[in-house]
C-alpha cells in the first residue's frame, strides 16, 4: 500500500516502471488479465477461480471493486474495443460460452463461442473492427473472430499448437499471435484475421505474450522458458531474433506504454525481480517487484500514465501499480 505523500511514490515518476506499490484485492481470485478502457476510464481484470465475482473494476489501479461473472469458469484474456465501447473476454473452459461481453465493466452477458477450445487470448483491431482470439487446444480451429464480440466464428489455424497469445499492430495492419509448443514454428501472422501464416520462430521457448508497439514500430514478445532468450522482437512479425532477458524467470505478459515509450513485462517466478522494462525492446533491466506473486497480466492506462498487474497468488494484493 502507499500513499500520495511517499517520497519513494513521487520519485517513481521519474522512473516509469522502476517503483512499484502494492494494492489491495477485493477477492484472492486467480486473476489472469488486465486491461484498460481509456474511453471509461477503467481498468477491468478477469480471473480463473471465484464464485460469480471473476471480474474486477478500477478507475485508478488501487480501488477495486468485484462485479459478478455470468459464467463461473476459467476467464484467461480481457480486452476493450473503443470503437464498440465495449470490454470481451474469453475462457479456457465452459460449455459453448466461452465468451463473455460488458459495456461497462460492470454488467457482463455470456456469448455463445463456435468452439469449446482452450481460449487464451483477445485482442480487437481498431481499423478493421474485428475481435480476435486464439487457444491452446482444438483442431484447424484455433483462432475465432468476431466484428461484434457477440457473432463469432472459428477460422483455421496453420499449426495445432498452443497459441497463447495475440495481438494486432495497427500501423502494419497485422495480427500475431505467439505459441507455446511448436518446433521453429511458434508465430504466425494475418493481415485480417482469418488466413493465417506460419513464421519462424527463433528459438523454441514457451512463448506466453506479445504486443506491438506502434512508435517504434516493433512486435516484442517474452517466454517463460529458455536461457538468456526469453524475450524475441520483430519489425514485421515474420523475421524475429532473440533478445537477452536479465533473469530466466517465467515472463508470461508484456505492454507498451506508447507516451512514455516503455516496455513492460511481469513474470510467475523470481526473487523480488518480476519485472522487467525496456526502450527498445532489446536492452532489458530488472525491476524490484514489491510481493512474489505469481503477476500473469500488465497492461498501461495513458490517460493516467499507470501500469498495472495482476496476479493470480497473494493475500489481498493481487494487484501492484506503476507511474
Amino acid at each position: 500500500m502507499f500513499s500520495f505523500d511517499d517520497p519513494a511514490f513521487l520519485a517513481s515518476f521519474e522512473y516509469p516502471g522502476l517503483r512499484w506499490y502494492l494494492g489491495e484485492t477485493p477477492a484472492d481470485n486467480q486473476w489472469f488479465s488486465v486491461c484498460f478502457a481509456e474511453s471509461l476510464g477503467l481498468f477491468c481484470a478477469v480471473a480463473t477461480s471465484g464464485t460469480n465475482n471473476r471480474v474486477m473494476t478500477s478507475s485508478d489501479g488501487i480501488t477495486w471493486t468485484s462485479r459478478t461473472s455470468p459464467a463461473d469458469i476459467q476467464w484467461r484474456s480481457v480486452c476493450f474495443a473503443e470503437s464498440l465501447g465495449l470490454f470481451c473476454a474469453v475462457a479456457g473452459t465452459g460449455t459453448g460460452n466461452r465468451v463473455m461481453t460488458s459495456s461497462d465493466g460492470i454488467t457482463w452477458t455470456s456469448r455463445t463461442s463456435p468452439a469449446d477450445n482452450e481460449w487464451r487470448s483477445v485482442c480487437f483491431a481498431e481499423s478493421l473492427g474485428l475481435f480476435c482470439a486464439v487457444a491452446g487446444t482444438g483442431t484447424n480451429n484455433r483462432v475465432m473472430t468476431s466484428s461484434d464480440g457477440i457473432t463469432w466464428a472459428t477460422r483455421t489455424s496453420p499449426a495445432d499448437i498452443g497459441w497463447f497469445s495475440v495481438c494486432f499492430a495497427e500501423s502494419l495492419g497485422l495480427f500475431c499471435a505467439v505459441a507455446s509448443s511448436g518446433t521453429n514454428n511458434r508465430v504466425m501472422t494475418s493481415s485480417d484475421g482469418i488466413t493465417w501464416t506460419l513464421g519462424t520462430s527463433p528459438a523454441d521457448n514457451l512463448w506466453r505474450s506479445v504486443c506491438f508497439a506502434e512508435s517504434l514500430g516493433l512486435f516484442c514478445a517474452v517466454a517463460s522458458s529458455g536461457t538468456n532468450n526469453r524475450v524475441m522482437t520483430s519489425s514485421d512479425g515474420i523475421t524475429w531474433a532473440t533478445r537477452t532477458s536479465p533473469a530466466d524467470i517465467g515472463w508470461v505478459s508484456v505492454c507498451f506504454a506508447k507516451s512514455i515509450g516503455l516496455f513492460c513485462s511481469v513474470a510467475t517466478s523470481g526473487t523480488g525481480n518480476r519485472v522487467m522494462t525496456s526502450s527498445d525492446g532489446i536492452t532489458w533491466t530488472s525491476r524490484t517487484s514489491p510481493a512474489d506473486n505469481e503477476w500473469r497480466g500488465v497492461c498501461f492506462a495513458e490517460s493516467l500514465g499507470l501500469f498495472c498487474a495482476v496476479a493470480s497468488t497473494g493475500t489481498g494484493n493481487r494487484v501492484m501499480t506503476s507511474r
